[in-house]
C-alpha cells in the first residue's frame, strides 16, 4: 500500500476527537514556531513585520478552527453539556480578541499557545492535574 492510501485510511479511521486533536496540534506548533519572534521582538514594528507570512497563516488557521467549533458547538444536537459549549464559545471569542490585538502589534502568540494547549490534552484525555 502506498504511503498516500495509508495516510488516507488512517484518517477515515480517526475519531472526529483523534482529527481535531492532531488540527490543533499542527496549528498550535505552527503559532509556536512562527511566533517566538514576535513575542521576542521589542517594538511594534517588528513585531508587525514577525507578522507576515508564516505567523499570519498560523493565526488564521488557528482563527478558522476557533471560528469552527464555535460553530459546531452552537448547533443544538451538539452532545456537550450546554455549560461546557458556552464556556468553550466564551473561550473562542478570547481567541479572536487576542488575535485581533496581535495583528495590530500587541499581545503574545504565547498567549494562544496558552489557551490551546490545554484543549490539546482534554482531546488526548489529559486531564490539568496529569499534564
Amino acid at each position: 500500500m502506498s504511503v498516500s492510501a495509508y495516510k488516507r485510511v488512517q484518517r477515515d479511521l480517526e475519531s472526529p476527537r483523534s482529527v481535531e486533536r492532531r488540527i490543533f496540534n499542527r496549528i498550535t506548533a505552527d503559532l509556536e514556531t512562527w511566533g517566538a519572534a514576535y513575542d521576542r521582538a521589542e517594538s511594534k514594528a517588528d513585531r508587525l513585520s514577525a507578522l507576515k507570512g508564516s505567523l499570519q497563516l498560523a493565526l488564521v488557521d488557528n482563527t478558522r478552527l476557533w471560528s469552527l467549533l464555535r460553530r459546531d458547538l452552537s448547533q443544538p444536537e451538539n452532545a456537550l453539556p450546554p455549560e461546557l459549549r458556552a464556556a468553550i464559545i466564551s473561550i473562542s471569542y478570547t481567541v479572536d480578541r487576542i488575535t485581533a490585538d496581535l495583528m495590530s502589534g500587541a499581545g503574545t502568540v504565547a498567549a494562544l499557545v496558552g489557551i490551546n494547549r490545554p484543549f490539546i490534552d482534554g482531546l488526548a484525555g489529559i486531564s490539568g492535574a496529569e499534564g
